[in-house]
């Protein structure tokens, strides 16, 4: 019997003497496709950790063997245990032989190091490159990774990127040593949908070339479905159904993987009537945000180039319905919602038709309040509570050291500063109650701290955090694209029950069709800071006029 390139038997992992891997089994064989998923925190992204034993203070048990020959061998004797090995021998197979591509780019890139030298690196410290060939091989990875401008784009800073960007600079490096076998965390969470099917073939076509092996960890079935060959299923550290992809998807067998099928996003939201007649509360007109970015060259020395990054941008945001802003990583879309935050400088109109009183050029009376070419810090205070936003990141949006009473009760001090604390409490109470948080659920709730809770529970803080102030428009800046299927339909049936109960306007930026599809009752679809088309939801997502819109809902599948 030829055994597999991995063979892992009864995997157990421990923090503190609790156990949350509870002896699974599984193999992945040479040049196979293996994906594992699950909801968050049922132990898929610990146990791919765990075989490279890159968790801190866990207790592992059980064993790993990793075969030399591609093929395997014929006695479960000839491969090496990754979980006994010395430190030594593993960090020689950490990123030569296995690799990984990790969930969150912003904190597993050096902020510190262009992404170029950072790619570049691996290739001198793993494949003895000189730097000239390294600084080479790292541009043609991130070309490979479909980063445009890859030349320029080396030279550039973690935070220089889109999420997307980051997140294949991060696959460039993983890449870069041709592992044979790759373990993928999450790699096409911030991607869209287009660019995470070139991902995906990509990473199929280098799978094929080096026979490499995939574990893939992921939430998302859809890419399941296109790309794995078999899929594994845990719940609470169990694996609870593991088999071919089409099988499994046809004929679950156990209960949770029903479940994790059904979660779809379902539309449930107050359609707009024919005879409405449309309050507008956000417009733009022909919206224009750039960056100053180096020169190549001695032209360099002397003035700086322009990056435009949304070009003669217009919407109409009306009031009780959703806006959906779609398109690729890098489109312009999060730029358009912090010009229109007054986040970034912009050049163009934007107005605040029906808020009244909030500057000089709003006039006595007329409800509206006019900006052009404004440079950051211009907005008034008093509007900024009529506009809120939710970041897509709540892990990163949400300070560390501050408490959730803290968190969710920090607009009340900025806007209503003679509110008592006592009350401010209460409101807190109240705005994480219609989130679905409260104390008797979460013993404790105000005085604990964002890393205390999961990902789903963090996103309904920050949603708090937005509502307390009773704010008329939502920015969603990919609310639940870091989040697996079933948390992600309760955090859309929640912000769509907001919407009924309150009349709350969603500016919504998102990659997913599913969502738009789910949420958006108007929707603008942009691509390289321009919009290409836009109407009702109905008429762009089922008979689209535009190529680059027939390609992304055809994408979605």
């Amino acid at each position: 019997m030829i055994s597999p390139l991995l063979d892992v038997q009864d995997l157990r992992v421990s923090f503190s003497g609790k156990e949350v891997v509870h002896g699974i089994d599984f193999h992945i064989k040479a040049g196979e496709k293996l994906a594992l998923v699950g909801e968050s925190g049922s132990g898929k992204s610990v146990t791919a950790l765990a075989l490279l034993r890159l968790v801190q203070n866990a207790h592992i048990s059980g064993s790993a063997r990793f075969f030399n020959d591609e093929k395997g061998r014929e006695h479960a004797a000839d491969g090496r245990d990754l979980l006994s090995l010395s430190e030594h021998s593993l960090r020689g197979i950490r990123g030569q032989e296995i690799a990984c591509i990790f969930q969150e780019p912003m904190t597993a890139l050096n902020p510190l190091m262009m992404v170029g030298q950072q790619v570049a690196e691996v290739l001198q410290l793993k494949r003895g490159m000189s730097y000239a060939q390294a600084t080479q091989g790292a541009i043609d990875l991130l070309a490979g990774t479909g980063i445009p401008e890859p030349a320029r784009r080396s030279g550039a800073y973690p935070h220089q990127l889109s999420g997307g960007q980051r997140q294949r600079a991060m696959i460039a490096m993983a890449l870069a040593c041709k592992p044979r076998l790759l373990l993928a965390d999450e790699p096409t969470t911030a991607l869209d949908v287009s660019l995470r099917q070139q991902i995906l073939d990509l990473l199929s076509d280098l799978q094929r070339q080096y026979s490499m092996a995939v574990l893939l960890i992921t939430h998302d079935l859809n890419l399941v479905r296109r790309f794995a060959d078999r899929v594994a299923v845990m719940e609470s550290g169990n694996l609870v159904e593991q088999g071919n992809v089409d099988e499994v998807f046809a004929s679950p067998q156990h209960a949770y993987t029903r479940r994790l099928l059904a979660s779809k996003p379902v539309r449930n939201v107050v359609e707009a009537h024919p005879s409405d007649i449309p309050q507008s509360l956000v417009r733009t007109k022909a919206m224009h945000v750039s960056y100053p970015v180096p020169l190549g060259g001695i032209q360099g020395w002397f003035r700086r180039g322009r990056f435009v990054a949304v070009q003669s941008a217009s919407l109409d945001l009306q009031a009780g319905q959703t806006l959906g802003v779609i398109g690729e990583s890098g489109s312009g879309k999060s730029t358009l919602a912090q010009a229109i935050l007054g986040l970034l400088p912009f050049s163009g109109l934007l107005e605040y038709p029906g808020f009244q009183g909030f500057g000089p050029e709003s006039g006595a009376g007329t409800g509206l309040f006019a900006l052009k070419s404004v440079a950051i810090g211009k907005f008034p205070k008093s509007l900024r509570r009529h506009i809120q936003v939710v970041f897509q990141d709540p892990y990163s949006s949400l300070s560390p050291r501050m408490t959730v009473e803290e968190i969710v009760g920090e607009g009340l001090r900025v806007h209503e500063p003679q509110m008592k604390p006592s009350q401010r409490q209460q409101q807190a109470l109240a705005a994480l109650g219609d989130v679905g948080l409260t104390q008797e659920a979460f013993p404790g709730l105000l005085q604990r701290y964002p890393h205390e809770f999961s990902g789903g529970q963090r996103q309904r803080i920050a949603i708090a955090r937005a509502l307390i102030v009773e704010p008329q428009v939502l920015v969603l800046d990919e609310p639940t694209s870091a989040l697996d299927v079933t948390i992600q339909q309760q955090v859309l049936q929640l912000l769509q029950r907001l919407q009924k109960e309150r009349g709350l306007t969603y500016l919504l930026i998102t990659h997913d069709v599913d969502v738009i599809r789910a949420m958006a009752h108007q929707v603008l679809v942009m691509k390289d800071g321009a919009v290409l088309e836009a109407g009702p939801v109905d008429q762009i997502l089922n008979a689209p006029q535009n190529e680059y819109t027939r390609s992304l809902v055809a994408d979605a599948g």
